[in-house]
């Protein structure tokens, strides 16, 4: 088992002393200092906060960011307001998006007819790849 460092000296001296409120306790054996470690809960990579949040900022919705990355769109609500995200005011385009592998992305890419008349922003998403694209709203 891989004990941890003590908080108070950093050493690696480390023992087992009993369990409190469920928790194992150490003891540092250089220092004498006794300590819990805190449970670390589920922690979420940061790649899939940046990623969530980049979609938000192009307009994609929560349950779709939800449905894209796998995360829930509570957690992406709680990051937006963590990370004061605001979106920008937009009423003339509108972005689509599109997931693509590689060989469908190098396609999409060699028919210069889809490269005309919107602007578009590649993103990578785990082994995929999401292009993003601004078209204006038809009047």
């Amino acid at each position: 088992m891989n004990l941890p460092n003590c908080p108070q000296c950093d050493s690696n001296n480390i023992s087992r002393n009993g369990i409190i409120k469920e928790r194992q306790r150490f003891k540092c054996k250089d220092c004498g200092y006794n300590f819990t470690v805190e449970k670390m809960g589920k922690s979420i990579e940061s790649y899939y906060v940046i990623k969530a949040l980049q979609l938000y900022i192009e307009g994609v919705s929560y349950r779709e960011i939800e449905r894209l990355l796998g995360v829930s769109h509570v957690s992406v609500m709680n990051w937006v307001k963590k990370y004061q995200v605001k979106i920008p005011k937009q009423t003339l385009y509108h972005p689509t998006y599109k997931v693509m592998n590689h060989k469908e992305l190098a396609e999409f890419y060699a028919n210069r007819e889809n490269l005309k008349g919107a602007g578009m922003v590649v993103t990578e998403l785990g082994d995929k790849f999401m292009l993003i694209k601004w078209e204006r709203f038809k009047k």
